[in-house]
């Protein structure tokens, strides 16, 4: 699922696949925003470990899973 991740006094936002569903990236949000844990921390398709210091979270968005489109033609 595609997740973005607002962070304050930063000029963009970050972006990745995550293979964890959308309620395990949720639980994760809520622990950080709820004082539980004071990192955000998800793990992107490759293995990559993202790390957002809690009080620093601007916003979290949840996608939809992409689909990687295979072949050429046109669309």
């Amino acid at each position: 699922m595609e997740v973005k991740i607002g962070v304050q006094h930063a000029p963009r936002e970050i972006v990745l696949e995550s293979g964890q569903s959308a309620e395990e990236v949720e639980s994760a949000v809520s622990d950080a925003l709820a004082g539980k844990s004071q990192l955000l921390s998800l793990v992107d398709d490759h293995g990559r470990k993202v790390l957002v210091p809690a009080d620093r979270l601007a916003y979290v968005e949840l996608g939809e899973p992409t689909t990687r489109k295979v072949g050429f033609g046109a669309l």
